[in-house]
C-alpha cells in the first residue's frame, strides 16, 4: 500500500512520523467509523519494532478498539482530531516505537487477548497546521503511547494509541527534519 508518510529524525536524533495532511477535519464530531474503516486497510500487516525487534501483527480488532476503546470515549475537539488522524501513520509509529515497558494483565475479559500482559512504547508523529484551510510549512509535533497485548498463543497485537500529548515546543518546519 503506498503511503505519503515519512519516518523523518529531529535534530535531536528522535524519529518522528510526518503525516501529510489531515484527512478527518472536523474536530467537534468525529467520525470514528470513517477512521475505523479507514484502519481496516491495515488489518494483516506484521510491522517489527526496529528498537527491540519485537514482531506486532494488525488484528481484526484493532479497528474497533482505537474507534471504541474508554480512551477515546473521553477525547474531545482538537484531542479526537489527533487520534483519528494519526490512523494515517499507525504502522510507521509502531516501527519507530520506543521505551518498551510491561505491564500485567489485571482484567478476566483481556485473559486470552493479553494473557501474556500488555507492552506500551513510546511513538512520536507530527500533523501539520493549516491557516485558513492552506495548509502551512510547519508541524504540531506529538508523543503517543501504543498499546500492545501478548495474546496466549504467543503473538504480540496492536491494541490502541493513548495518552496523546502535543509536545510544549514550537512548530517544526520540514526544512527542520532529515529522512530517516
Amino acid at each position: 500500500m503506498k503511503s505519503n508518510v515519512q519516518i523523518m529524525t529531529d535534530s535531536a536524533g528522535h524519529k518522528i512520523v510526518v503525516l501529510p495532511e489531515i484527512i478527518f477535519r472536523n474536530k467537534q464530531n468525529i467520525d470514528w467509523k470513517a477512521v475505523e474503516a479507514y484502519l481496516r486497510r491495515y488489518v494483516g500487516e506484521i510491522i517489527t519494532i526496529v528498537e527491540t525487534q519485537d514482531v506486532v501483527y494488525i488484528g481484526s480488532a484493532f479497528p474497533e478498539e482505537f474507534k471504541g476503546s474508554k480512551y477515546t470515549k473521553r477525547l474531545k475537539g482538537a484531542n479526537a482530531k489527533v487520534k483519528a488522524n494519526a490512523a494515517q501513520g499507525i504502522t510507521k509509529m509502531l516501527e519507530i516505537a520506543t521505551d518498551k515497558r510491561f505491564k500485567e494483565n489485571r482484567e478476566e475479559k483481556h485473559s486470552e487477548n493479553a494473557g501474556n500482559g500488555w507492552y506500551y512504547y513510546t511513538t512520536r508523529f507530527a500533523m501539520p497546521i493549516y491557516e485558513n484551510e492552506t495548509k502551512t510549512d510547519n508541524y504540531n509535533v506529538f508523543s503517543a503511547c501504543l498499546l500492545v497485548n501478548h495474546a496466549e498463543n504467543g503473538k504480540m497485537y496492536l491494541y490502541d494509541l493513548v495518552d496523546i500529548k502535543r509536545e510544549a515546543r514550537t512548530p517544526l518546519t520540514i526544512s527542520e527534519l532529515t529522512p530517516w
